[in-house]
């Protein structure tokens, strides 16, 4: 490839790692469309990528009270030390393949001047083409019990659904945990479908706002919007995939072919 270069994207993935691993895969699968719509041969170019793993077990520990934001400190730290080795690996941007410490992306970010792409910003954009007036943000609990989502979809004309009670949000933690981390397991997606089917209202685009959720549905994992069993849904991390790519190709669109 001759011209400009692509910009190094960090990832800071293993919550979890399943859709760490779909983060990686989907911007150099991406990558090559790109560059292969445009004469470039094989190899195709991928953009440079650093991973920065955590250690899921550690920051489900540390996860801190919705309110207290003393009570985060600790998981804010193991985000923030970890987007600062990125920075140190001389990433040009960063983002997080995982849903719920963007909730706290106003304090993991204190210190780190690399910019870190929002996946709410991504997401919202992609949930107004949809043309839905209204959403149901599904996801961990942390990212239920929040209200990222419902601000940023605000921007964009779009009423996310009135927070679910506990044990429903509960639930769908479980769900996550059992069904999904690691991968879908059988019966993952009957059991996501049955959820949307008791809590989802006519009209709702449905958020699949954990990235492991996605995988419940193989044939769509990079699409960022879609529809199957009678629902729209929007996938963030698609959406957050596509958005780090196109600032990763930005100085690269005017290469010419390898």
């Amino acid at each position: 490839m001759r011209g400009r270069t692509m910009k190094k994207i960090g990832i800071l993935g293993g919550v979890g790692w399943a859709s760490t691993i779909d983060y990686y895969r989907g911007i150099c699968a991406g990558a090559s469309r790109h560059f292969e719509a445009r004469g470039a041969t094989s190899p195709l170019p991928v953009p440079p990528i650093t991973i920065e793993s955590v250690v899921q077990a550690r920051t489900r520990a540390l996860r801190g009270t919705p309110g207290n934001e003393d009570s985060w400190a600790g998981f804010d730290a193991v985000f923030r030390d970890a987007l600062l080795t990125l920075q140190s690996a001389g990433c040009d941007f960063a983002i997080i393949a995982s849903n719920t410490p963007h909730a706290r992306l106003h304090a993991i970010t204190r210190g780190v001047s690399m910019p870190v792409l929002s996946i709410f910003d991504a997401t919202a954009t992609q949930a107004k083409e949809t043309g839905r007036k209204t959403a149901l943000v599904l996801g961990t609990s942390v990212t239920m019990q929040a209200t990222q989502y419902a601000n940023a979809l605000a921007g964009v004309g779009i009423i996310a659904n009135a927070r679910l009670p506990d044990t429903q949000i509960a639930e769908m933690q479980a769900m996550i945990d059992q069904d999904f981390y690691g991968g879908a397991r059988a019966g993952a997606r009957d059991r996501l479908l049955a959820f949307c089917t008791a809590h989802a209202q006519p009209g709702d685009a449905i958020l699949l706002a954990c990235t492991e959720l996605p995988l419940a549905f193989p044939d769509h994992i990079d699409d960022p919007v879609f529809e199957t069993d009678g629902y729209l849904f929007v996938n963030p991390s698609a959406a957050h995939v596509r958005a780090a790519l196109r600032l990763s190709l930005e100085d690269a669109s005017a290469a010419g072919p390898a």
